[in-house]
């Protein structure tokens, strides 16, 4: 194939054309792992709340090299020298920085796989890709890891206003329709410099600033904490170790061989081999919705039900305060569930249960985004600002929820 032939634009609702800016770029978006993000939703059960919902990680992840393409532009006008070598390995490292997402984004990490985080995943991931690209993704590695020796590279990926937030607050809400979202991506990035190897804004930046997190913060309480999403996201996973629990003990439910393959087996970080790449690559949202369509028919009445539940959208109630939930609500809970449904307690858990759920919108203790003056002062973002509210928002708010069926 003609090498000019990969360098293809792309056409995006939020951004218009997306350039592909390299051959070894276009090989990574063309391979298998990557292509795989097409089929894993970038929110969730989201969806069940707002239907337009249905963008995937593979719109993000082009949204953000996308945007991480604009940020090196901006760097490189202002005189900051950033090779092109190290410019592609900016663009590798935003792109594949959600490549470990399994089906429905979070669910897997909390229920098919034991005790590993979609970045451990996604690094596992770089690391087999590096090894089929003749270690070309090496210094994209490093810059993920945080290794390489200019800090503002890692920022760049992930830090309090890195290319990955800047995408996905203003895709979701696009999608969602959710306007309080809606930041001007392009704005901010017009207004980053570099002092002291550290990313900074420009003051006359700030406004843009706060409003970005501010939206943040709205967009966490409307729609990813949204109280539909969280019920429908805490079953999905309830579902999953419930299946796994039954396979462990001898059923055999019906699931795609990939599926069943992480229904029998217990993953863990220290496991999880390149064999297990491979495998876990298979998993998509299709996977769940294709082994739900049949586990509606189960004899077991709790994966049956979860199935049900959440195919038809009929969710459990949930009630989410700041007061912590009282031991004896709960039990009274179980106990109506048991009676109801004529269940052993151990499964009553899967339909009353309490969680607790937070929102910071920015943090003032750890990788702060920091103003540029006029003077060429260095400072928090919040100490600068006019909005009393900055300072507040950088408080962790905690709220309790409880789940259990309507009918209790």
């Amino acid at each position: 194939m003609n090498s000019n032939n990969k360098l293809k634009i792309i056409n995006d609702p939020i951004y218009g054309f997306i350039t592909i800016p390299s051959i070894l770029v276009f090989e990574l978006i063309e391979h298998k792992y990557f292509q795989r993000l097409r089929r894993i939703s970038q929110m969730g059960m989201s969806y069940l709340v707002y239907p337009g919902a249905h963008h995937t990680r593979f719109h993000h992840a082009m949204g953000a090299m996308h945007l991480m393409q604009k940020a090196v532009q901006v760097l490189h006008f202002k005189g900051v020298k950033i090779s092109e070598e190290e410019a592609e390995a900016l663009y590798i490292a935003i792109l594949l920085h959600d490549i470990g997402h399994g089906p429905f984004s979070h669910a897997m990490e909390h229920s098919i796989v034991n005790n590993i985080s979609h970045e451990d995943i996604s690094l596992k991931f770089m690391d087999v890709l590096n090894d089929e690209f003749n270690n070309r993704l090496t210094l994209a590695i490093q810059i993920f890891k945080n290794e390489y020796h200019r800090a503002f590279f890692n920022q760049l990926v992930s830090g309090q206003l890195d290319m990955d937030r800047l995408d996905y607050i203003k895709r979701d809400s696009f999608y969602t329709g959710v306007s309080e979202g809606s930041i001007n991506s392009e704005r901010l990035i017009s207004m980053l410099n570099v002092v002291d190897d550290n990313l900074v804004v420009e003051e006359k930046g700030i406004y843009s600033v706060e409003k970005f997190i501010i939206a943040r913060r709205l967009m966490y309480w409307q729609v990813y904490l949204h109280k539909t999403s969280l019920v429908a996201e805490q079953l999905l996973m309830k579902l999953l170790k419930r299946a796994k629990e039954l396979t462990k003990n001898g059923v055999k439910l019906p699931a795609s061989k990939s599926l069943s393959y992480f229904m029998n087996h217990s993953i863990t970080s220290e496991n999880f081999n390149e064999e297990i790449i491979s495998k876990f690559s298979k998993l998509d949202d299709y996977d769940i919705i294709m082994a739900m369509k049949s586990w509606i028919n189960e004899e077991d009445f709790v994966l049956s039900s979860i199935s049900k539940m959440l195919l038809n959208r009929d969710l459990l109630k949930i009630k989410i305060t700041s007061e912590e939930i009282s031991e004896e609500n709960i039990t009274a809970k179980k106990e109506a569930v048991m009676k109801k449904f004529n269940i052993l307690e151990s499964e009553s858990n899967y339909f009353v249960f309490t969680g607790t759920i937070f929102n910071q919108a920015y943090r003032m203790d750890k990788d702060t985004i920091n103003l540029l003056t006029k003077s060429g002062k260095v400072i928090d973002v919040a100490k600068a600002s006019d909005q009393l509210n900055l300072k507040a928002l950088s408080k962790v708010v905690v709220k309790n929820y409880m789940c259990f069926p309507k009918s209790i």
